[in-house]
């Protein structure tokens, strides 16, 4: 077990450094200027000494192997540089926008493991019943839906019964708080984008959670633990869940770093300020440093996520870490 651990544990070093030089070498073959956005905006004029005097304060004259080098270094000491664009450190801009996204990734996935476990189960025990019929059609209509427009229609919603009850609409505020400062207003504000955003993560996790539950239910083993007259509900929670859950916990690793970064349209309509706005924004500006710095953040947790879900695999089947 120790070695399965260590050995999962020494991959992500070298994946991480191999994601560093894809993005570098990608966002230098990237058409365009920084210092010609930055020169150039609202039609001024500059020369040819302004720019070439710009290229060297942001250090991209320099030759790639050194930048590279640069980049390396400054991510082993969490120093992501200066934002091309603004001036400000990047741990700076990202600092302010990370608990954002972070605090909504996560309470969008306690939402979708509480409902999606138990519901699937239920589908797959009660296959082809009402139930199950009633469960699929909730899991392909999340999967149906667009996140942003459900976002849209549950402001509208929250606005009409507001207004019917107290007369006035209440639109949940704009600035963040963070969590401990005031509980009740952070949650106000992120409660609904991690409601919506859950119930589509909870249709994926659900519809693997049912899929996996039926492949279980027709083993072997089940069929023999049944024949030695085992109760139901310890052949579903000790022998069918345990096995079911490898696949289900796969999906909820890979759908929480996707929720990270790509939260970039439900974020405009919740007026987020979190990563996936901001990374839209550094792309805008032709910010090589912020945007290299976003990439490797959502890399490093994707890489993360996946080890958390490997050790899982271990826990949950004797097999993996026994080989």
């Amino acid at each position: 077990m120790h070695r399965y651990i260590i050995n999962r544990i020494l991959l992500v070093f070298p994946t991480l450094i191999g994601a560093a030089a894809l993005v570098f070498l990608l966002m230098r073959l990237i058409p365009g200027d920084i210092c010609l956005v930055r020169l150039g905006s609202g039609g001024t004029s500059f020369t040819t000494q302004a720019l070439t005097q710009c290229h060297a304060e942001i250090g991209i004259d320099r030759p790639w192997i050194v930048q590279f080098a640069q980049f390396i270094w400054g991510l082993a000491r969490l120093d992501f540089g200066i934002s091309m664009w603004s001036g400000k450190p990047v741990v700076q801009e990202i600092a302010t926008r990370f608990p954002v996204s972070l605090e909504v990734a996560v309470i969008a996935t306690i939402i979708a493991v509480a409902f999606a476990i138990p519901l699937g189960t239920i589908s797959a025990l009660k296959q082809n019943s009402w139930i199950d019929l009633a469960v699929r059609t909730f899991s392909i209509a999340g999967l149906a839906t667009p996140s942003f427009w459900l976002g849209i229609v549950s402001i509208l919603i929250v606005l009409d019964v507001t207004q019917a009850v107290s007369g006035v609409p209440w639109m949940p505020p704009i600035d963040y708080v963070p969590l401990w400062q005031d509980p009740l207003r952070n949650l106000s504000i992120v409660v609904l984008p991690a409601v919506t955003i859950g119930y589509r993560y909870c249709a994926v996790s659900m519809r693997m959670t049912r899929s996996a539950m039926l492949e279980v239910l027709r083993e072997d083993y089940i069929r023999t633990a049944r024949a030695k007259g085992l109760l139901n509900h310890i052949i579903i929670n000790r022998h069918a869940l345990k096995n079911a859950m490898l696949p289900v916990v796969t999906v909820i690793g890979i759908e929480f770093a996707f929720l990270i970064g790509g939260l970039v349209v439900t974020e405009q309509v919740f007026n987020l300020n979190g990563i996936g706005r901001l990374m839209v924004q550094s792309v805008q500006n032709q910010d090589y440093t912020m945007t290299q710095a976003l990439v490797m953040l959502v890399v490093t947790i994707a890489v993360l996520s996946n080890l958390v879900v490997d050790l899982l695999y271990a826990w949950l089947d004797p097999r993996v870490r026994l080989a």
